[in-house]
């Protein structure tokens, strides 16, 4: 029987063509007003998904191709 895939983490996360795992930078929903442009443009680009995290996620998703 075929695995389901988790709709949040589907939504959570984008994956590359090279099977690269990208995420939001965190903080960055609400409360932003008071921060500087410094700031808000950090945490502007998306970020890679580390490493040790990669084995949850591809059982969270499991038919998207991750290294």
């Amino acid at each position: 029987m075929k695995q389901k895939t988790k709709k949040a983490a589907s939504k959570r996360f984008r994956f590359s063509a090279r099977g690269k795992v990208l995420r939001r930078a965190v903080r960055q929903a609400h409360f932003n007003g008071k921060e500087t442009g410094n700031e808000t443009r950090r945490k502007h680009p998306t970020r890679q998904v580390d490493k040790a995290d990669l084995g949850r996620i591809q059982e969270l998703v499991p038919y998207q191709n991750t290294q």
